[in-house]
């Protein structure tokens, strides 16, 4: 823990993370990324448990939080933030609690009965979540929590995967960064081995920039694509062609709060932001940037 602290102090201003995340948890043990609403939700307090578990930290109050993710788990919960929490139980420990709310995701995502999309609700980057982006979710939550898919279901899951194949991607119109990253994952989660894609070298951005596109060849870089290109680069066993210009990009992006914005533009900090520029930093391999 001590080693990633430090080797994380070096690029980023850890500790004004760690500040910017505690001055907005709330009595309920949820978090509001609006320090001055009370407003707590599940995708705030899903990123600050993954904050805290990635640095290697205790979750203050962590009994509070567990209670905030099972109160959060009712029919009415759209089916992202549901596997949300599932999974932030399983990193808070309660793997048990998590698992005696699964029925309620067949409600809202049942792959025999071709339900992708039921009670969908909000999106982590659409607006309105996709069909894709929720079964994402979903295996991400069940492989958390240690649930396994029927036979029958993995192979239903991966026939619906597949019906978003784009060229060398994965998308609607075309591929992009983010439903290959989710395309591929979710592949590879239920023991499929599809082939490699080079959509994400393709949206890499070296020279004046850093960073990763969502589509290939365009411009500007963003902290969303950057973070799944990075995954996705990752869970292929390849390497950025040039990491360190991407961890400049990353710092490039904290803002005076301690919190992290999307781009190079003026933005707001927000968890999933922050949660995201630590991720790609460690993924990045730290001892490759020793010298800078």
């Amino acid at each position: 823990m001590g080693s990633k602290l430090y080797e994380l102090r070096r690029y980023i201003n850890v500790k004004g993370i760690l500040d910017y995340i505690e001055e907005r948890r709330h009595d309920d043990g949820g978090y509001c990324f609006v320090s001055v609403l009370d407003d707590t939700n599940v995708n705030d307090t899903y990123y600050a448990v993954k904050i805290y578990d990635l640095l290697g930290l205790e979750v203050p109050n962590g009994e509070k939080t567990i209670e905030f993710f099972e109160e959060a788990i009712q029919p009415q919960t759209a089916v992202v933030a549901i596997a949300m929490a599932l999974e932030g139980l399983a990193l808070l420990g309660a793997k048990d609690v998590a698992v005696e709310h699964t029925d309620i995701v067949f409600t809202k995502y049942n792959p025999l009965e071709g339900k992708f999309a039921v009670g969908l609700g909000g999106s982590e980057e659409f607006g309105t979540a996709t069909p894709l982006e929720a079964t994402y979710w979903v295996v991400k939550a069940f492989r958390a929590i240690g649930y396994e898919f029927s036979p029958e279901e993995k192979e239903a899951i991966r026939e619906f995967v597949m019906r978003f194949r784009n060229g060398n991607g994965y998308g609607v119109k075309q591929p992009t960064t983010t439903m290959t990253y989710q395309a591929l994952y979710t592949l590879n989660a239920l023991g499929y081995m599809p082939p490699k894609s080079s959509h994400f070298k393709n949206c890499e951005l070296c020279g004046d920039w850093g960073g990763f596109t969502e589509v290939p060849y365009s411009l500007p870089p963003y902290l969303e694509p950057t973070f799944y290109a990075t995954r996705g680069l990752e869970l292929q066993g390849e390497m950025p062609s040039c990491p360190k210009r991407h961890v400049w990009f990353i710092r490039q992006l904290q803002n005076s709060n301690g919190g992290f914005r999307r781009s190079l533009e003026l933005g707001i900090s927000n968890f999933q932001n922050t949660y995201r520029a630590l991720a790609v930093v460690e993924a990045m391999g730290l001892n490759l940037f020793k010298d800078t």
